[in-house]
């Protein structure tokens, strides 16, 4: 098994932190799609039976995260173009409904802080800081999520992006990101507006560029 670091936190059950530890090393890139995860060498890790690593597999499967499988045990999913249509789908639904739903609600403080995290995406770009420019476009959709006023819409969006973070990676490499930061700037200027029609749309399409580019990219490998 491919070695990641452990990251412990005494304020979490130890289910807690054996997913916390597994998900942010699949997230973080430590741990590739198609790598076994042995339960032999958690066990050891952490020094703990494998009934809670079994626990942590299961949920970690429910997430999307893994893959278990009969006699070969847990395995770093992998993605396919149809995941990728799929998760894309999901998301233009979701976040351009949260789109729509926010328009009315966003402040001139929540539209100054999406203009701000926006410029930092493009020095983060021209630092070739490509997990920053990640963190700070989640922010950015993140801004708009917390004003749609449903707090259940802003988690399913939020644990959807999560599972696909690692896969995301491409979108901000320079070159690329241009087209969402341009994109960006659109859907803020909709939201000063309060165009709730122009907002979800721009937010659907942003979600389709990403889309575009990742489908593009699976397709040369």
């Amino acid at each position: 098994m491919q070695k990641f670091r452990i990251r412990i936190d005494n304020h979490l059950t130890l289910r807690e932190r054996i997913v916390e530890t597994i998900r942010n090393a699949i997230v973080n890139g430590q741990l590739l799609p198609g790598t076994r995860i042995a339960e032999p060498e958690l066990a050891d890790k952490f020094g703990i039976s494998r009934t809670p690593i079994r626990e942590a597999f299961r949920q970690l499967e429910s997430e999307g995260f893994i893959s278990v499988v009969p006699r070969k045990g847990a395995i770093v999913a992998s993605l396919s173009s149809k995941d990728v249509s799929n998760f894309y789908e999901l998301k233009m639904v979701l976040e351009g409904h949260a789109a729509r739903c926010a328009a009315m609600n966003l402040t001139e403080n929540d539209l100054a802080r999406m203009e701000t995290v926006n410029r930092q995406i493009e020095a983060a770009a021209g630092k070739k800081d490509l997990r920053r420019v990640l963190d700070l476009h989640n922010e950015f959709h993140d801004i708009f999520l917390r004003a749609c006023g449903n707090e259940k819409l802003q988690s399913i969006v939020q644990n959807l992006v999560m599972q696909f973070q690692r896969f995301r990676l491409i979108l901000a490499v320079p070159g690329k990101i241009e087209g969402s930061i341009r994109q960006h700037r659109e859907i803020i200027d909709a939201f000063r507006e309060h165009d709730a029609d122009l907002a979800e749309e721009l937010v659907k399409k942003n979600a389709l560029y990403g889309k575009n580019i990742l489908l593009r990219e699976l397709g040369k490998g």
